[in-house]
């Protein structure tokens, strides 16, 4: 079942839509679930809202298993705006996108995440019957980066991360000091993923999977439970990432 509304980013001025997928029994029952936060949430659910007509179908995912599971999808925002939303810090990495009043792109990460801890969670928690601390986050490419940045920023909030096919090339030294400089003791499980034919328009294939090789290392003597998958063959679309649905929801939420 699913429900999505209009909502205003305090710290950046905007608005956006959410789109939240509630269990199927959830007006039946008074159980609490726990709650994911993803972004791009337009590409999450069903094919005619996505961006290039591919969903991730989590929906489908959750009721074939029965998991007990909200998620919350904020849409992302539109052109090289997503990229600065989704980017901690500002960056050089792809000029060669840049309009010609650009010097340089992404910046407005941290209010994105501000706003989501301290607007739309607590709108989210009074709204929904949720498990306030049972809270984690999602994200690919731009997204992965993004989700990243705010596991090392409030990781007693997010405490269950997936990073999938990230773009930490775009902040590479920033996110790993970011890592390297945040205790993640609090964070329980954090799954990160790269395809081997990952490339994006400036961006090739090994720069994909060295990105994030690098975080890897650092990382996995940060949390209690980290996995990374190298994907033979998996491109970067939501296509690719719908078929690993099952591996990262399983990791995450199961056993």
């Amino acid at each position: 079942m699913y429900e999505h509304f209009e909502v205003t980013m305090t710290p950046l001025n905007r608005k956006r839509t959410v789109r939240v997928y509630l269990p199927g029994d959830y007006h039946e029952t008074a159980a609490r679930y726990p709650v994911l936060y993803m972004h791009d949430g337009q590409n999450l659910y069903i094919d005619e809202d996505a961006g290039y007509g591919m969903a991730w179908r989590i929906g489908e995912y959750i009721e074939k298993e029965k998991l007990d599971l909200i998620v919350v999808g904020i849409d992302c925002n539109e052109g090289l705006n997503r990229l600065d939303e989704y980017g901690p810090w500002k960056s050089t990495a792809m000029t060669d996108v840049f309009t010609t009043d650009r010097t340089s792109i992404g910046g407005e990460g941290k209010e994105y995440i501000e706003f989501i801890v301290n607007e739309l969670k607590p709108m989210m928690d009074e709204k929904y019957r949720t498990h306030p601390e049972q809270t984690s986050m999602a994200g690919s490419s731009m997204g992965g980066l993004i989700t990243t940045y705010a596991a090392c920023k409030y990781p007693h909030i997010f405490r269950r991360v997936a990073s999938i096919s990230s773009a930490f090339w775009f902040n590479q030294n920033e996110i790993e000091d970011f890592i390297k400089e945040s205790d993640l003791s609090t964070v329980e499980r954090f799954y990160m993923d790269i395809g081997t034919k990952e490339n994006t328009e400036s961006i090739d294939d090994l720069t994909y999977i060295d990105s994030s090789r690098y975080v890897y290392r650092i990382l996995k003597d940060k949390v209690q439970d980290c996995r990374f998958e190298i994907v033979e063959g998996a491109v970067h679309n939501e296509n690719a990432w719908r078929e690993r649905v099952p591996m990262i929801f399983d990791y995450l939420f199961k056993g």
